[in-house]
């Protein structure tokens, strides 16, 4: 009885809009360090400390990183540790948080290649209203070309996300059309997608409705391939990419994870920090038919990896298939684990790229933006190939 009533008191200061009080009141509860005595209220929240606004957590360190002529380097000034923070707390998403250092400003050279555009947009429907940012190639000349749908985490911009995967410079290479919906703060406080709630986990109606209507206006906006559409994210925006791919499969023909989680890994917020620690429960097993390429560092310590075992499980229950696994390592950096499954027909239906050492935070990465982590692979580059080998039937 004693959790029921914690979980009913976090409820209500949720909806009162105290959400670091509400979910530090969570996890004292699953860490056990409630005490069962009549006054726990006023004990508890005579314990919670007020914070700075929120951020997820990052755990790598800056090194030397890997080769890639065809992509710009970060600007002069940003090989700074973003694991050089200080303790935080959890937000409603169920991502361990934690405050930043102070970055220095964007410039557009760290979001896009010079000659390019990126455009500002707008989508609304009955679900909600949300920005969104469209990055356009140089080479874009009304030809049907592929669209990426990407996902930020908690506390991050379109703008902070471009410039931390360096997707749009790969774009460019590829000549593909890159979209980037924003998640504002009216909507969870530090910018989450609200991936462990089953109103935004189903088709036709919440944040899923919202980011796909943003998807088809831009496919009625320009002149996009229908069956090169993919979607991919980091985190609560990896979790929300997962959502997408188990709840629109005809509009997207690829998904990419980086440490996220299974859609349906939870339902509410005790079972969201719950799948942070080990994983989702059952409901998040589901056959899922969309190619899928994941990204988890084995020492996240943020979304346990555990949730990247069980996303590949949602594809290899779709058919029937054999693994193929393959070892490497970045020189001066991580050394990795990917694990290819093939379908009968030699397909590769989905990789689980295992990490070694790394923690909550984008592969191969840029420091020009946030929670990245540059020892590699490269996330992007290897999502982008991923997806490129994937197109709708039909």
């Amino acid at each position: 009885m004693l959790n029921q009533d914690i979980v009913r008191e976090a409820t209500r200061l949720t909806r009162a809009g105290q959400l670091v009080e509400a979910t530090a009141l969570l996890e004292r509860m699953l860490q056990g360090g409630i005490a069962p005595t009549p006054d726990w209220r006023s004990a508890t929240q005579a314990q919670l400390p007020r914070c700075d606004p929120l951020t997820i957590d990052a755990t790598a360190d800056v090194v030397e990183e890997r080769k890639a002529p065809q992509i710009a380097p970060a600007r002069s000034g940003q090989g700074l540790r973003p694991s050089l923070l200080r303790d935080g707390m959890r937000d409603v998403s169920g991502l361990r948080l934690r405050s930043p250092i102070a970055r220095a400003p964007l410039s557009p050279s760290d979001i896009v290649p010079e000659g390019t555009r990126f455009i500002a947009g707008q989508f609304s429907n009955v679900a909600g209203s949300r920005t969104y940012k469209l990055f356009i190639p140089s080479r874009y000349q009304e030809q049907r070309l592929p669209l990426i749908v990407m996902l930020h985490g908690c506390t991050q911009s379109p703008d902070d996300f471009a410039a931390g995967t360096r997707m749009n410079f790969l774009a460019e290479e590829q000549n593909c059309l890159v979209a980037y919906p924003e998640q504002p703060s009216g909507a969870n406080q530090s910018k989450c997608w609200n991936w462990f709630r089953t109103s935004d986990q189903r088709r036709g109606g919440g944040e899923p409705s919202i980011i796909a209507g943003i998807t088809r206006q831009i496919m009625r906006d320009h002149v996009i391939d229908p069956k090169r559409v993919y979607v991919a994210g980091l985190s609560a925006g990896g979790a929300a990419a997962a959502i997408m791919g188990a709840t629109y499969s005809d509009l997207y023909a690829a998904v990419g994870i980086h440490s996220g989680l299974a859609c349906g890994a939870a339902s509410d917020l005790s079972s969201a920090f719950i799948a942070m620690r080990q994983g989702g429960g059952s409901r998040a097993i589901a056959d899922i038919s969309v190619p899928t390429i994941v990204f988890h560092g084995d020492r996240d310590t943020t979304v346990h990896p555990n949730n990247g075992d069980q996303i590949i499980e949602q594809s290899a229950s779709a058919t029937r298939s054999t693994r193929k696994v393959l070892r490497g390592r970045v020189p001066h950096g991580h050394s990795y684990t990917r694990t290819i499954l093939i379908d009968g027909a030699g397909r590769a239906i989905s990789e689980h790229w295992n990490i070694d050492g790394a923690g909550h935070a984008w592969s191969g990465g840029s420091p020009a933006g946030s929670y990245t982590d540059p020892q590699g692979p490269d996330a992007t580059r290897e999502i982008l190939r991923f997806f490129l080998e994937h197109s709708l039937s039909g």
